[in-house]
Formats: C-alpha cells, sequence, structure tokens
C-alpha cells in the first residue's frame, strides 16, 4: 500500500463519529406516518385489471351489448311474438322495414333475437350466482369439516358419474320447460365444479399455522371459514363464476337444439340456433345473428373472466 493511502486510511479513522452520525428523536406521529399503506384490496385488482385492455375493451362490448338489447326492443317496430296476418311474409331478407328480416312464420327476427338475448344473460347470470352461492359455501364445509368429507365425496360421485344431459331430459320430460325450472336444475347440477375447487384450496389452508390458532382461541367456524380462508379463494371463485356464464348459454344452446330447453313462447338464443337448423342453407341470417351473440358473449366471459382472475390474485400485487 502506498504512503498516500495508508494516510488518507489514517485521516479517515481520526474523523470524531460523532461528526458522522447523530440520534434522531423518536416521534409517534412519524412513525404512524412511515407505517401507513394506503393498499386496498379491491383497488389494486381494479387497477391491474384495466392494464388488460384486451379485457377491458370486451367488457364494454357486453356491457354494450346487454344495454343495447333493451334499447333494441325499444325502437324496434313490432313484438316479438306479434305474427303477420299474411304467410307470404315469412323468411323476408334484412331490409328497412324488417332489419334482421323475418322466420318462418313471418316474425321480426330483430326484436326475436334481442329478447332472446336478454333471456340467455339473464338465465346465465342467474345460473351462475346460485352456482357460485351453492359451490362455495358445500366446499368450505366439504374441505374444512373432515367428517363431512365422505359424504359430500359420495355425492359429488355420484352426480358427476351420470351425464348432464340425461339429467336435464329427465326434468323437461317430467318436470316440465320453462326458465324457473331450468335455471334451478342447472344450479342443483352445476355446483360440483365450483365445489370441487373450492374443497381442494380449503384442505391447502385449513391446517396453517394462523387457523391452528384461530381454533385454539376457540374463534367460531363461520368466521374461520369467511375470514381466513375465502380471502384466497377469491381469484378461483371469479373464475368459475365468469365461465359458468358461456358455459350455461352452450348447455342451453344444446337443449334448446334437442327441444329440451325452453318453452317455444320464451325465445332465447339456443331455441333461434334450433330453429334456424332447418333453413339456414336458403336463409342464412336466421343462423348468423344469433350465433354471432353467443359467440361474442362465449369469448368475451372467457378472456375477462381470466383476465379479472389473474387481476384478484394478491401474488400479482405490487
Amino acid at each position: 500500500m502506498s504512503d498516500e493511502n495508508v494516510k488518507t486510511v489514517t485521516a479517515e479513522e481520526t474523523v470524531n463519529e460523532d461528526e458522522l452520525f447523530h440520534f434522531v428523536p423518536y416521534s409517534a406521529e412519524q412513525a404512524e406516518a412511515i407505517g401507513y399503506s394506503d393498499y386496498s384490496y379491491w383497488g389494486s385488482v381494479l387497477k391491474n385489471f384495466l392494464k388488460n385492455k384486451v379485457a377491458v375493451t370486451l367488457a364494454i362490448l357486453f356491457i354494450a351489448l346487454f344495454i343495447f338489447s333493451f334499447i333494441a326492443l325499444a325502437i324496434g317496430k313490432y313484438d316479438f311474438s306479434e305474427l303477420v296476418t299474411d304467410t307470404t311474409m315469412g323468411f323476408i331478407s334484412p331490409n328497412s322495414e324488417y332489419w334482421f328480416g323475418t322466420d318462418n312464420l313471418g316474425r321480426d327476427y330483430w326484436c326475436q333475437v334481442w329478447y332472446a338475448s336478454q333471456t340467455s344473460i339473464k338465465l346465465a347470470a342467474l345460473v351462475a350466482a346460485g352456482e357460485c352461492v351453492l359451490g362455495v359455501t358445500i366446499g368450505l364445509i366439504w374441505g374444512y369439516v373432515r367428517s363431512a368429507d365422505r359424504f359430500f365425496t359420495e355425492l359429488y360421485n355420484l352426480i358427476n358419474n351420470i351425464p348432464t344431459i340425461i339429467y336435464m331430459t329427465l326434468i323437461a320430460l317430467l318436470v316440465g320447460r320453462s326458465f324457473t325450472i331450468m335455471a334451478v336444475s342447472m344450479i342443483l347440477i352445476g355446483w360440483l365444479t365450483m365445489a370441487r375447487n373450492v374443497r381442494n384450496l380449503v384442505i391447502m389452508y385449513r391446517d396453517r399455522e394462523y387457523n391452528l390458532a384461530s381454533r385454539c382461541l376457540g374463534t367460531p367456524l363461520g368466521r374461520i371459514l369467511t375470514k381466513n380462508i375465502l380471502p384466497y379463494l377469491i381469484s378461483v371463485i371469479i373464475l368459475r363464476l365468469s365461465l359458468s356464464i358461456p358455459s350455461t348459454i352452450s348447455l342451453e344452446s344444446t337443449l334448446s337444439y334437442l327441444g329440451l330447453g325452453l318453452g317455444n313462447d320464451t325465445p332465447s338464443l339456443g331455441i333461434l340456433l334450433r330453429d334456424a337448423r332447418n333453413y339456414f342453407l336458403n336463409y342464412p341470417y336466421l343462423l348468423i345473428f344469433p350465433a354471432v351473440i353467443v359467440s361474442i358473449i362465449t369469448v368475451t366471459f372467457y378472456l375477462v373472466g381470466n383476465a379479472f382472475s389473474d387481476a384478484a390474485d394478491p401474488r400479482n400485487h405490487v
């Protein structure tokens, strides 16, 4: 080491420590201000979701589609069930008078399509909400209460091993076909996937240290499930909820195609697709309009649901 470096080190060592450091007095207000965080879970979820421009655009598109379905019926020239007395009015192609044309019975297809869109969206939203409530409730109990595991496992296997189409066929033939009957039937069968996913996650979280401490302190079961475990399941629940809506519309379309869906007096997208199968080669507009709306709803909820599920995952929050 050179003489200059030795002199520099010696000079630094001889500096008075009081000139380098000093004690800062404690202030409760400043300590609280430093430790405060304005983090909001749902605020962070919204912030992350808005970063996905494609999902935001599709969400706006669906909302506009649903709102326009009410506007379309209001500005329509005819009622969805109104028949034209002249039989030659059937199968009129779209024009200035009949914007979407007419069906085989001479009914205005514009009103038919938009009323059917409302019916299908309402059915899908109701079924998704029912599956969410029933599936999450059963899944929490199934995964946390060990003595209930055998019962719910056997119930799940019993219902899941029989194709859904068989249940819906028996219900349609024995009970009837209506909006309420179909909604209740789909909820009673469709909770399985939600409950299974929730149950598997609850098993992962139920024996963690904070839950063991809560049980030792005598925390009620309901509070442990809703406060300690349920917040970790939000992203999965949102994903399943969003995927349930297009799957419900697809199932309703399939049942209507087979003649097992809603009654003929209640237009739905599935019924319109069913009725168009015999005429779409000669009159393609009968298939195009409802098929486009079904495709928009299905793709929108799939992409928006995935984006919102990722945004709801706390691991993606900064």
